[in-house]
């Protein structure tokens, strides 16, 4: 491995394509951008060595090699606050123990040029947040809907803070098929008509949330999508922010034919989803909100700072009804990665076929970071080179197996064929989801 490239004049851009090719690390043009900006904010990045001290100087590290518990250990001393930490295969679970211990801010999803999933940490948000009283000078508008059963009433503190700060704003009430409840595809199609109606960015607010300060963090880190994950994996739709990209309408439009299809499924596990189907087909940039954007009312009058306070407890009761319904994607989604029974990567070919490939990632456990990596890069590389008549290819990872591969017919649930283990037992199955939007090769779910 090399250090970081000689800085440009500025003394913080890096030559990243020579930093990263020297390295033999790939990254998608989206991956880049936000690397770049986060050297412009924080430092020059660098490459980091194991069992090296990153220097003071060094505002972004680039881990490419999973530490052990006590190499993670003192990296994570050795951090200064105004520093992020970048895992270019963020999609390997060797890298969890070391994201645990930081704060996540964000994951950009895997596309050809870039077929790994980039994650992005630090010990807290103040470096990249703006300055206490600042205003943005990016386009923001603030959307809001509630059931007309519930009165005017249920958004005023809303409507009356957006005006003290001066925001935009649509705040309205809509006809709901259960009185009082909204359901998820209510809320999705709502933020749909809200979408084709303006040209900014929305920022989507429950409507019986109140406001501490002008919420201004998603629109300053220019993401496609923002949204905060309750006690660290639990997606929540109460705060949700749609910057004005292709991959964020996906977002939304995946999401809305997801609650429309399948209704008593709770909203944040089909905005899960909706977020895995996207992810794995473009470079998705994901921006984890921090808990001051979600907080429960408990936190109002306490030292914790709050952004956005929601009329909620401090346990999960309000977010899902079923405390078993996701614990498939539980570890996974507190390290900010696809996992469980989710595709972390789909390519399309121009083959007129509505046939597919599924590959399945095995023995994860027991392999070198960068061999899997490499392993990943081959598949995709090949598929590109040689589609085999084949519609589309999605990769799996399933820690302690090895490699295999079936033709599957899309737009069905579907079982990968088993094989034998290296100990000669059956592996299990893996099952995919039984939704595919129609505009997305089914092969994602």
């Amino acid at each position: 491995m090399i250090s970081a490239d000689t800085a440009q004049a500025d003394g913080l851009q890096t030559n990243f394509d020579q930093l990263l090719a020297a390295n033999g690390i790939r990254m998608s043009a989206a991956q880049r951008r936000r690397l770049a900006w986060l050297s412009e904010r924080l430092g020059p990045a660098v490459v980091h060595q194991a069992g090296s001290v990153p220097a003071r100087d060094h505002g972004v590290i680039i881990l490419v090699e999973p530490p052990s518990g006590p190499a993670a250990e003192m990296l994570y001393r050795s951090l200064r606050a105004d520093c992020a930490v970048v895992v270019p295969f963020g999609e390997n679970p060797a890298f969890d123990f070391l994201k645990s211990k930081l704060t996540d801010f964000g994951t950009i999803g895997p596309s050809f040029d870039g077929p790994h999933e980039m994650w992005w940490g630090g010990l807290n948000w103040r470096p990249i947040a703006p300055e206490q009283g600042s205003r943005s000078e990016a386009s923001l508008r603030v959307v809001s809907c509630y059931p007309r059963a519930c009165g005017d009433d249920r958004a005023r503190a809303l409507r009356d803070k957006l005006a003290e700060f001066r925001i935009a704003c649509d705040i309205a009430p809509i006809d709901t098929a259960d009185g009082e409840h909204m359901r998820a595809a209510d809320k999705s199609g709502f933020m749909l008509r809200m979408w084709e109606q303006h040209r900014e960015p929305l920022l989507f607010i429950e409507a019986d949330a109140v406001l501490s300060e002008p919420p201004l963090l998603p629109s300053h880190l220019d993401c496609d999508v923002a949204l905060h994950k309750w006690n660290r994996w639990e997606m929540s739709a109460r705060t949700l922010y749609l910057g004005r990209s292709p991959a964020a309408e996906t977002v939304l439009r995946n999401w809305h034919h997801i609650a429309s299809a399948h209704p008593a499924v709770w909203e944040g596990y089909s905005l899960d989803q909706a977020w895995s189907l996207t992810s794995s087909q473009m470079a998705l940039d994901t921006v984890w909100l921090p808990r001051s954007y979600h907080a429960p009312a408990e936190d109002a009058g306490t030292p914790r700072h709050t952004t956005i306070v929601h009329n909620l407890p401090t346990d999960s009761s309000d977010l899902g009804p079923d405390a078993e319904f996701g614990v498939a994607m539980r570890a996974a989604r507190r390290a900010s990665r696809s996992g469980g029974r989710d595709a972390m990567i789909v390519i399309r070919s121009q083959a007129a076929s509505n046939e597919a490939i599924t590959v399945i990632m095995r023995d994860i456990a027991a392999s070198d970071a960068r061999e899997m990596a490499a392993s990943i890069e081959a598949v995709t590389g090949a598929f590109a080179a040689d589609c085999g008549g084949s519609a589309g290819s999605s990769s799996h990872s399933a820690p302690g197996r090895t490699i295999s591969a079936r033709r599957n017919r899309p737009r069905k649930a579907r079982t990968t064929a088993s094989s034998r283990s290296r100990r000669g037992r059956r592996c299990r199955p893996t099952c995919s989801a039984p939704w595919a939007n129609p505009a997305m090769p089914a092969a994602s779910s």
